[in-house]
C-alpha cells in the first residue's frame, strides 16, 4: 500500500508513519490485494491531542476515512483503522461489487459562514470572530471550497457517506444525472434532496 503522511505542529515521524502503515497493510486482505493508496494527517492540537486522520482511496473510487483524537498518537491511529476495519468489514461485499458509473461529474461551492455573523449575539462576545476569507452577499465567508460530485448510484451514496463518516454527501444521481444530497436523519435513516439540477457542466 502506497502511504503518503503529513505531519501538522509536530515532528515528522518516520515510527509514526510506519505504525500507521503496518495497520493500514492489515485492510489489504478485504480488497482481493487491489492496489491502495492512502494518506494519513497526523497532528497535535493544544498540546495534548493528538490527531490521526486517515484516508484510503481504492482503485474504484470509493472512498474511505476515520479521523480519531486521543492524548497518543498512537492510540489515535489505533482506533482509527480499528473504525476503518469495521465499516469496511461491514460494506465488504458491495465495495467489492462496486463498479465507476463513469458518468459526468459536477462541482458544488460549500461555504463556511460564521454562526456570529447571522445570528443575534448576546453581549459581550467573548470569543474572537474568525477571520474573514472572503465576502459573500453581504456576509463573510471563513472557508470557501469547491466539492466534486461523483457520479453514483444512491444505494453507492449510503455506502460512501458510511465509509468517509460524514453525515452529509453531495453527489450526481447517475440515474437522472441531476446533483443530489444525502444526509442521516437524527431517526438514524437517510434523508434524499433531488434537487433538479444538472450535475454536468457545474
Amino acid at each position: 500500500m502506497q502511504l503518503s503522511a503529513t505531519f501538522r505542529h509536530m515532528d515528522a515521524s518516520q515510527a509514526v508513519r510506519d505504525y500507521a502503515h503496518e495497520k493500514l497493510e492489515k485492510i489489504r486482505k478485504y480488497f482481493h490485494k487491489d492496489p491502495i493508496s492512502a494518506h494519513a494527517v497526523f497532528s497535535v492540537e493544544r498540546g495534548f491531542h493528538h490527531v490521526a486522520d486517515l484516508n484510503i482511496t481504492l482503485p474504484n473510487g470509493i472512498l474511505i476515512n476515520a479521523k480519531e483524537v486521543t492524548e497518543d498518537m498512537y492510540s489515535s491511529i489505533d482506533l482509527a483503522a480499528a473504525r476503518i476495519e469495521r465499516q469496511v468489514r461491514k460494506w465488504k461485499e458491495k465495495i467489492r461489487d462496486h463498479k465507476p458509473h463513469g458518468g459526468p461529474a459536477g462541482s458544488v461551492r460549500e461555504m463556511v459562514i460564521p454562526r456570529e455573523e447571522m445570528e443575534p449575539q448576546v453581549p459581550p462576545a467573548t470569543a474572537p470572530a474568525p477571520e474573514s476569507t472572503s465576502v459573500g452577499a453581504g456576509f463573510r465567508v471563513i472557508k470557501d471550497t469547491t466539492v466534486t460530485t461523483r457520479s453514483m448510484r444512491v444505494e453507492d451514496a449510503v455506502m460512501q457517506l458510511n465509509l468517509l463518516g460524514d453525515e452529509l454527501l453531495v453527489f450526481t444521481d447517475a440515474t437522472s444525472g441531476s446533483i443530489s444530497v444525502l444526509y442521516r436523519r437524527k431517526d438514524g435513516n437517510y434523508g434524499l434532496i433531488e434537487t433538479g439540477g444538472s450535475g454536468a457542466g457545474t
